[in-house]
């Protein structure tokens, strides 16, 4: 049996600054040399999530770290979800499930975390990711855990679920990792590490540098400055890559997208949603070679595209609204009438039906909107929300997915087609070799390259291998192999490792 390690939690100086990556690479190195990870996250806020093999929600970027670890992913990764509605409201999932909608002030300014959601079911949610983590605690080993944003948001610190408490809660070691790419590194460290309490600082046990472009030797000299200053070791340096795919989680990755037309290629347009959910639908599609996918709300690019796509939403309604105030709909339905492929996924569907009805105000104060009439469905917005994993046939072939939305249309089709239009609740639909050659075949344009597709189906569920086997295996395997060259391995497993 190998021996116990201490839970290590990779938080961070900021958002986007690698966190979610960095714990994935975790997971498949510990899993890689013997040992049983699990990811954990206490909180979590995104709206690309996925489903479990029983049906329950949690955030994507545990699911991913799961695959890395090659165990099914489950709730207890990542006990509370939330889903932002608008810039002020998040739907809460606890354990999994929605228990309803919380003013972000409200949570976080109604005082200490334990008082927050009174109104709603008035769970202990301290108490209840506690919990969560020490069941995983006695099945895996180690547990890598992921923070949130920065570690050095004093004004919140009463009300922490999810870094320094939670670290404290776990007796981990604690990871901070900067970002070199952004700027201002020698600060953000310095100043995370000393912003904490005498307590919490003692947690934190070695930095790690991520997004390093250029010559590794010009930062030698920051590196040793690094360690003077904090007393810390600094683990590694970690480069750049642009030759690794994982899924990603946050949203502001959607920046670095493509946005514009190409030549010789069939151009996809994905609609540019204010609330758009799960854009991960679409990473197989922008990986293949003879597609150039790109996002936009801009109606003139629409009407160069070959193929449509509207994507989930958090909130169906108010994007169907602005849709039609910023002139996308009506692109939309030109393109249509032109011959284009509409595709619709999730809130997307809902959109493409023929009216979207929410009589008990579910996501807020549009009652009901007409869609854009392309498929023939009707949609009610209900306080249930359906939560699964699928398998359906296209074409004659066995495919897979997964479904999260809150509302019910009257059609029992899993996908349903007319012409030039195709809607699914299916989040997945995309990522299956099938349904992508069907698009590129009855696109309008004709394909310029044949060949296969750049990757596998995406499936998180199905545990990884670690044998490479998958498309997805090697990802995380390169993965691994990037972080293992440009960390300091026996550093952090002395670091890790029981001294009792």
């Amino acid at each position: 049996m190998k021996r116990r390690l201490h839970p290590i939690m990779f938080a961070g100086t900021g958002s986007d600054v690698g966190k979610s990556i960095v714990a994935a690479a975790f997971c498949r190195i510990f899993r890689q040399d013997g040992y049983n990870p699990a990811p954990f996250k206490a909180q979590n806020m995104a709206l690309n999530s996925y489903v479990t093999p029983d049906g329950l929600e949690i955030g994507r970027a545990q699911a991913v770290q799961a695959e890395a670890a090659g165990i099914p992913c489950h709730t207890d990764m990542n006990p509370l979800l939330l889903k932002p509605n608008s810039d002020h409201t998040s739907q809460v999932v606890l354990h999994g499930k929605p228990i309803g909608n919380k003013d972000a002030y409200d949570y976080w300014g109604a005082g200490r975390v334990q008082r927050d959601f009174v109104s709603l079911t008035g769970p202990d949610f301290r108490h209840e990711v506690h919990a969560a983590f020490d069941r995983l605690a006695s099945r895996y080993n180690p547990i890598v855990m992921e923070g949130a944003g920065s570690i050095a948001e004093i004004n919140l610190r009463d009300r922490d679920l999810v870094n320094m408490s939670m670290a404290q809660h776990a007796k981990a070691d604690v990871i901070l990792v900067g970002d070199i790419d952004r700027g201002g590194v020698f600060a953000s460290v310095y100043g995370s590490i000393m912003l904490q309490s005498p307590e919490d600082r003692s947690l934190i046990k070695g930095i790690i540098i991520n997004k390093f472009r250029g010559d590794m030797r010009l930062f030698d000299e920051g590196r040793r400055m690094l360690e003077d200053l904090c007393g810390i070791p600094v683990l590694g340096v970690i480069p750049y890559y642009k030759d690794i795919y994982i899924d990603e989680e946050d949203s502001v990755s959607l920046d670095k997208k493509q946005r514009q037309l190409a030549e010789g290629k069939v151009n996809i347009a994905v609609i540019l949603l204010r609330h758009i959910s799960n854009f991960t639908d679409f990473d197989t599609l922008e990986r293949d070679p003879r597609v150039n996918l790109f996002y936009t709300s801009n109606t003139s690019d629409l009407q160069e595209a070959d193929i449509i796509i509207l994507p989930g939403t958090k909130s169906t309604l108010d994007d169907l609204l602005e849709l039609r105030r910023n002139g996308c709909a009506q692109a939309i339905l030109r393109a249509h009438r032109n011959g284009k492929l509409i595709v619709g996924i999730c809130g997307g569907y809902q959109m493409l039906g023929q009216t979207v009805n929410d009589p008990d105000g579910i996501e807020g104060s549009i009652s009901s909107l007409p869609g854009l009439g392309l498929l023939p469905i009707h949609t009610t917005m209900t306080a249930e929300k359906t939560t699964r994993q699928v398998t359906f046939s296209f074409n004659g072939q066995t495919c897979q997915g997964y479904e999260i939305h809150q509302g019910v249309s009257d059609t029992d089709q899993a996908i349903l087609q007319t012409d030039h239009c195709i809607g699914t609740y299916i989040h997945g639909f995309l990522d299956n070799a099938p349904v992508i050659e069907h698009l590129l075949k009855v696109s309008p344009r004709p394909l310029p390259i044949e060949g296969e597709l750049a990757r596998a189906p995406f499936s998180p569920s199905s545990g990884g291998t670690g044998g490479g086997s998958t498309f997805k295996d090697q990802q995380y395997d390169k993965l691994a192999a990037h972080v293992r060259q440009h960390v300091d391995m026996d550093k952090l497993y002395q670091i890790i490792s029981d001294h009792d």
